[in-house]
């Protein structure tokens, strides 16, 4: 009996101009669709789910992701992720991704919702190689709760370590503790209640690229307070503070779309499920 109360395994590789499915397994309270393809490039979507229809105290997932060279995978959730009450303990998610040479993967899920008295603790590792490109978002959204608080969870905690050619580029962690920190304060939330992230790494991130993402995020970014950091290395990351999933989300989308035009002479893809 495994030790995960779900599990998933996922490998794509590309065969005649087609990412198709090379290996894919599955157990207990994750799943995975059957493979979709929602343009003409040859990129393949799969949708991740959760039949138990959320996380409760104790829970612990594992997913390991490969996109072989030159395969291009987009992975995208059917809902929110909804973290319920952890009286004993947090719910643990564990992440594992491999990008080869000239890959393409695209992680763009609904929101994560922490309610009243959550805990969750998510790790991702992703291990890159040359010429491969990550697009990788997270969002978190506060739940609702009897009393009407906004951040009535206990905690949400987001690390991110990625690698390219085995060395650490990019270590991201996020923790919110609403009962512990002063969550409304410069630094953390700053009035806000939703929070989205964008990691990108790809060799085509160049300066001229970033200066014209940020002016075209500006247009729609509305009431949202965003900014744009440089990496180390050819890629950046995008932090977006909103009140509300869908302010954030047209944000997202607007950089997703101008991503796959500009990089990869692709059109937008419509994610929503509702």
């Amino acid at each position: 009996m495994s030790k995960w109360t779900g599990e998933l395994r996922l490998t794509v590789e590309k065969k005649n101009s087609k990412t198709i499915p090379k290996n894919v397994y599955f157990q207990g309270a994750f799943k995975v669709m059957r493979p979709h393809y929602l343009d003409e490039s040859g990129q393949v979507t799969y949708f991740l789910i959760n039949p138990g229809g959320g996380y409760v105290d104790g829970d612990t997932y594992r997913m390991e992701i490969e996109v072989e060279e030159e395969a291009e995978l987009l992975l995208t959730t059917q809902s929110a992720a909804k973290v319920y009450r952890t009286p004993h303990l947090p719910v643990i998610q564990e992440t594992e991704i491999t990008l080869k040479k000239n890959s393409v993967f695209e992680y763009i899920p609904d929101p994560l919702i922490g309610y009243r008295d959550a805990r969750y603790k998510q790790k991702n590792v992703i291990r890159m190689e040359n010429g491969s490109t990550l697009i990788y978002s997270d969002m978190l959204t506060p739940g609702w709760s009897p009393e009407g608080d906004l951040f009535s969870y206990e905690q949400l905690q987001l690390i991110n370590e990625i690698y390219l050619e085995d060395e650490l580029i990019v270590f991201d962690h996020l923790k919110l503790e609403p009962k512990r920190q002063q969550i409304e304060s410069i630094g953390l939330m700053e009035g806000y209640t939703h929070l989205g992230s964008m990691i990108v790494v790809c060799d085509k991130a160049t300066s001229e690229f970033l200066d014209e993402l940020y002016a075209l995020l500006g247009e729609v970014a509305g009431d949202c307070k965003f900014g744009i950091s440089q990496l180390a290395v050819s890629g950046f990351t995008l932090r977006v503070l909103g009140e509300s999933t869908q302010a954030i989300e047209k944000i997202f989308m607007e950089c997703h779309r101008f991503i796959r035009e500009q990089w990869f002479n692709k059109t937008a893809v419509f994610l929503r499920k509702y």
